[in-house]
């Protein structure tokens, strides 16, 4: 599955204007920018269905330019650069981007590559639209396709931020909060992730749907689909 639009942002010539004409064959709408300025400034930036990425761009490097995308859109991000320092890897994905792939590289693979990317949205996407049920009274939680999930204090106590945040992140200082920890405790974050791993294993092992406990990174935790309390 390819997107029906994509962004391509890379300042060699000969490079897109091949990769674009093989993403245009297998029926991809493709505009090529040759910087980061050129795509910022476009009437719809964050419309693409999906961005490919280099990181050694004129003005805004690339992974500053893929943290302004993954401000604006959810859309699929993919690295593919001849900048193979240590650290890259974990700087584009600190800065949003989904894949990483190292030029020289050929143009089926980078087709191969987007559409793993679109497979995985289109995964999460779908656990988001389905709803899950906290129900206290039985302390567990029930998956969309009924599957209930047997809860620990502490998971209870974790999943109610959750409810109450309706969508959004909550902070690692208010989930230590509503487990009784301080945030300045040394083992304080250690325990916590123990509890956020031991929930995500226990709901794996409950039902094959896709576990939609995300971690933000230096922020806190987010449950990315409708959760009700019964």
């Amino acid at each position: 599955m390819l997107p029906a639009t994509l962004a391509l942002v890379d300042d060699d010539l000969e490079y897109t204007e091949f990769l674009s004409e093989h993403l245009r064959g297998l029926g991809v709408q493709v505009d090529v920018f040759r910087d980061s300025a050129d795509l910022l400034v476009h009437p719809e930036p964050y419309a693409y269905g999906f961005y490919v990425v280099d990181l050694m761009l004129p003005g805004v490097d690339g992974v500053n330019l893929i943290k302004v995308l993954r401000r604006r859109t959810d859309a699929g991000i993919l690295v593919v650069s001849g900048r193979h320092a240590p650290e890259v890897f974990k700087d584009i994905i600190d800065a949003g981007a989904d894949m990483y792939l190292a030029k020289p590289v050929q143009f089926e693979q980078v087709a191969l590559a987007i559409a793993a990317v679109q497979r995985r949205a289109g995964s999460v996407k779908a656990a988001d639209a389905a709803q899950w049920k906290l129900d206290r009274r039985a302390s567990q939680l029930v998956a969309p396709d009924g599957s209930r999930v047997d809860l620990s204090a502490a998971d209870l106590s974790v999943m109610e931020c959750f409810v109450d945040a309706q969508g959004e992140v909550v902070s690692r200082e208010v989930l230590l909060q509503r487990l009784g920890r301080s945030m300045n405790a040394e083992s304080g974050g250690d325990g916590l992730n123990a509890v956020i791993f031991r929930l995500r294993r226990r709901v794996e092992r409950a039902t094959p749907a896709v576990v939609p406990l995300q971690t933000k990174a230096r922020v806190g935790y987010v449950f990315r689909a409708p959760l009700v309390a019964v």
